[in-house]
């Protein structure tokens, strides 16, 4: 069996200054509010499904947004 999906639901964990990444987010995707990049510790998953509504991209699309913001 190919281990190839499970690439997509790896646990996401939160790196760096998430102030400063959630501006840069704010500024690229003019929608994104406050409380849709609230960042709670534990609740990674939802902060990511929260922007994936917002933005309409993926799961992976949004991760790597994230991590070029880094």
């Amino acid at each position: 069996m190919s281990k190839e999906h499970e690439h997509s639901t790896e646990p996401f964990k939160m790196s760096g200054n998430w102030i400063n990444q959630s501006l840069l987010l704010q500024d690229k995707f003019a929608q994104l509010t406050d409380a849709d990049l609230r960042f709670e510790e534990g609740k990674e998953e939802e902060l990511l499904e929260r922007i994936e509504t917002r933005i309409h991209k993926k799961r992976d699309e949004v991760i790597n947004i994230i991590k070029k913001g880094q």
